[in-house]
């Protein structure tokens, strides 16, 4: 295209916004920060800014992270969710961002940073319920984001994500009932869990962490794929 012709389009900024999904304390929770600065300054929002001029997507994904919240390493796992333009989610100027999920184990309590004026971590069920407000549009990548970890659980090994390097079934099954807010069978789940080729990998260890007789320890196998599925109960 002619260098003229750019001319006839308006300027526009590119963002990335974060749902980063923990397990605390047993329910789904979204790392939330508290804006510092308008557009809809003292409301709470997914983390996220402006992608700086040279930068890559992903790399403005993690600075992004660690300058609003203090966690500075990069969780266990970052995918491209989707790309969220519609012409009125920002009031400033036209912005087209792209969203990221980011699943991990329990995270510590964030730090806020740059133009945060705060973070926490909140349970989804309140984010997205009628207590729960969030600035822009970030309801709806937030609503997409569990949407994609719930459905990614079922066929892919992600389930794990959530989970120490180290874990038992019963932590495993946890994780399966905080994301889906659903209660398991645990004989059924230990059953098709075990049973699913190259998903856990045995440790050699046990633990008594949950109480009760020691538990074997697993790891996360080599399988990406999970064949049968651990389809989702209907709620």
């Amino acid at each position: 295209m002619p260098r003229s012709e750019t001319s006839l389009f308006p300027p526009f900024g590119v963002t990335v916004d974060l749902v980063v999904l923990t397990v605390r304390e047993h329910a789904l929770s979204a790392l939330t920060i508290r804006r510092g600065e308008p557009p809809f300054q003292g409301a709470w929002a997914l983390p996220g800014g402006f992608v700086r001029e040279g930068e890559g997507l992903e790399a403005a994904a993690a600075r992004e992270l660690a300058e609003e919240t203090g966690l500075d390493r990069l969780p266990v796992h970052l995918e491209q969710l989707a790309t969220f333009g519609d012409p009125g989610r920002d009031p400033r100027m036209r912005v087209v961002s792209v969203a990221y999920l980011v699943l991990a184990p329990d995270l510590p309590a964030p730090r806020p940073g740059g133009d945060a004026a705060g973070a926490r971590w909140s349970s989804v069920g309140e984010l997205l319920g009628d207590g729960g407000r969030l600035a822009f549009d970030h309801a709806r990548i937030l609503e997409d984001g569990v949407e994609r970890a719930r459905s990614k659980i079922e066929y892919s090994s992600l389930a794990a994500a959530f989970c120490p390097e180290e874990f038992t079934v019963g932590e495993l099954r946890r994780v399966y009932e905080s994301v889906w807010g659903v209660a398991l069978d645990p004989r059924n789940f230990h059953r098709k869990v075990t049973g699913t080729p190259d998903f856990l990998v045995p440790t050699g260890g046990t633990t008594t962490r949950q109480g009760g007789r020691p538990a074997q320890l697993f790891r996360r196998g080599s399988a990406e794929k999970l064949n049968p599925p651990m389809l989702r109960p209907e709620a």
